[in-house]
């Protein structure tokens, strides 16, 4: 009797079989340690969506105030746990009319790691995850949509109107909830103006729509510096131009809880229609040829793609480059094509903006704003693909 040999599967090499029996297979049948056995069973490309969970995990403990990483899983699994029975518990006593008490675990930490992890870390590094993922989403879409490589997420004024409508909020309230409000409400005005220039001017060219939008991003930033020039200069104008400057600082989980809907409902739209973007970046007389209402989609994408950004911006400020860097990294690893560019660029987007936001908490005693940031590493590195002069943006 013959036993049929075991196929070898080479690291990076695509598994034929599955995954899971491979696995187990590999650690307990063949004694392979079972990182190695993830790295033979998981293709080398697909190993980067495990990045921005690493560095979640890893960000979660470090920073100013250092965690023990088994504690903080600790501290993460158990006061989750006991949330979770603490909310089922308040609802089947509202449904059956008298106190349900369901069973809890102890709570062998202090009050502040409870307080370090569920509402200063984790609100923080949900959002730069978002934040980053959208941006780069948006940015990618709209490099795509108008066959520019330049284009960034507010080419066509959103950041600029959210600006303004957060100055306002500063000016007039100070309260977070209104400035974000505002933020949001102005950002979506402005590309809404520029939408309309377009179809008035140009019947929905996209040449006229980034004109509009230049006009209109420009209007909003005099608009802008209009708000901080009558701001009072010891109080509301440093935090106008703070907020300008972008932070993950103040960011709550009803911050995350506001915005994370929006975000990954319009992701997931962008991510739905990512082949159609790919004969949109073709041009718009081939993608008509081929089937696509080129109308209707310039429209889904900005609606989506301004939506992320907005949702963004309205509670973390201005942070640049995003948008216009992170696209670039993803066609360096996966080529020009948006099947494999959308998802690739929302993992690196959400890499990015959790490794700067580490870097800006813990470099300096004082905090420093992550537009700054993401300025000094994005500019040098676009410069270095300025140099590239034999790799075009879309071969």
């Amino acid at each position: 009797m013959t036993h049929r040999k075991e196929p070898i599967i080479e690291i990076g090499q695509e598994p034929r079989k599955n995954v899971a029996i491979g696995f187990w297979r590999s650690v307990f049948r063949d004694g392979i340690p079972a990182h190695e056995a993830v790295l033979r069973l998981m293709p080398a490309g697909k190993a980067i969506y495990l990045l921005p969970v690493a560095l979640f995990f890893f960000s979660l403990f470090f920073g100013r105030y250092m965690m023990d990483p088994v504690e903080t899983f600790r501290i993460l699994i158990i006061g989750s746990a006991n949330a979770c029975f603490g909310g089922a518990s308040s609802l089947l006593s509202t449904v059956s009319g008298h106190p349900v008490l369901l069973p809890s675990f102890e709570q062998t930490w202090g009050a502040s790691e409870q307080v370090v992890v569920f509402r200063i870390r984790l609100p923080r590094l949900i959002a730069a995850m978002l934040i980053g993922g959208g941006l780069a989403i948006a940015g990618a879409s709209f490099q795509g949509l108008f066959r520019n490589p330049l284009v960034s997420p507010d080419i066509l004024g959103v950041s600029a109107g959210a600006g303004f409508g957060a100055a306002v909020g500063i000016l007039l309230s100070g309260n977070p909830w209104v400035i974000q409000v505002s933020a949001f409400f102005f950002g979506i005005l402005a590309v809404a103006v520029t939408y309309g220039i377009g179809r008035a001017v140009g019947k929905g060219s996209t040449l006229v729509l980034v004109l509009g939008g230049i006009i209109v991003g420009s209007l909003f930033s005099a608009f802008i510096s209009l708000t901080k020039y009558v701001a009072d200069p010891y109080d509301t104008l440093p935090a106008i131009v703070f907020w300008l400057m972008g932070s993950l600082s103040t960011v709550s989980n009803a911050d995350v809880i506001a915005v994370a809907p929006p975000i990954l409902l319009c992701a997931l739209c962008l991510y739905l229609v990512r082949w159609r973007i790919n004969l949109l970046a073709v041009g718009e007389e081939e993608a008509r040829a081929l089937g696509v209402d080129t109308k209707r989609m310039t429209v889904v994408l900005i609606i989506a793609s301004t939506v992320i950004t907005a949702s963004a911006v309205c509670i973390s400020g201005i942070i640049g480059w995003v948008g216009l860097v992170v696209p670039h990294i993803g066609r360096m690893l996966v080529g020009p094509d948006f099947r494999k560019l959308i998802p690739v660029s929302a993992v690196i987007g959400a890499s990015f903006i959790l490794i700067v936001d580490d870097i800006a908490r813990t470099l300096t005693a004082a905090e420093i704003p992550l537009g700054i940031l993401t300025s000094l590493i994005g500019a040098p590195f676009f410069a270095y693909l300025l140099t590239r002069k034999k790799v075009g943006w879309i071969s």
